[in-house]
């Protein structure tokens, strides 16, 4: 079992991108360092299941997914209740523009945020980390058809709730 030679590289410029998708799934930065910390051991020890010539990211993706899903199912078994805090103000912010784009940035997370998991996920994955609808399907297990249905359901939601607020 040989490790490729870049993987150790290539999980550290992913990081950014794997924090990114942690906060959407799990919406905690102490969790979402967690879940990124136990994706990337998983990667480490899984190494030789990638196929060079595959998307690296993907197969991260999928691999902090399911590491999320797990965590899911224990907190389930256990019956764990986490508060999530919610963070209103950004230290340093000044003036009119900013504020309100502030505000629009607020109302976009919020739509976002009242996504069903299943359409944020698609949306995160599509439009953030721009993985194609194909790439998306794997990750999710999912058909691309229903990639897309999603992807258009959370856009026309997001579109819905931010034109009302």
């Amino acid at each position: 079992m040989e490790m490729p030679p870049d993987i150790g590289a290539s999980l550290v410029a992913l990081l950014p991108r794997l924090r990114r998708y942690a906060m959407m799934l799990c919406r905690s930065s102490v969790m979402a360092d967690d879940l990124v910390q136990g994706a990337c051991l998983r990667a480490l020890a899984h190494a030789d299941s990638w196929t060079p010539g595959t998307r690296f990211d993907a197969w991260t993706f999928r691999i902090l997914r399911n590491h999320w899903i797990d965590g899911l199912r224990q907190a389930e078994q256990r019956g764990d209740m986490v508060e999530l805090p919610e963070e209103d103000e950004l230290v340093g912010d000044v003036g009119e523009p900013r504020a309100m784009a502030r505000l629009q940035l607020r109302d976009v997370q919020r739509a976002i945020d009242a996504l069903p998991d299943e359409q944020r996920e698609a949306l995160l994955l599509v439009c953030v980390e721009d993985l194609t609808y194909r790439e998306a399907a794997e990750i999710l297990a999912v058909p691309i058809g229903t990639i897309m249905s999603r992807l258009a359901r959370a856009r026309k939601r997001i579109a819905d709730l931010t034109e009302a607020a």
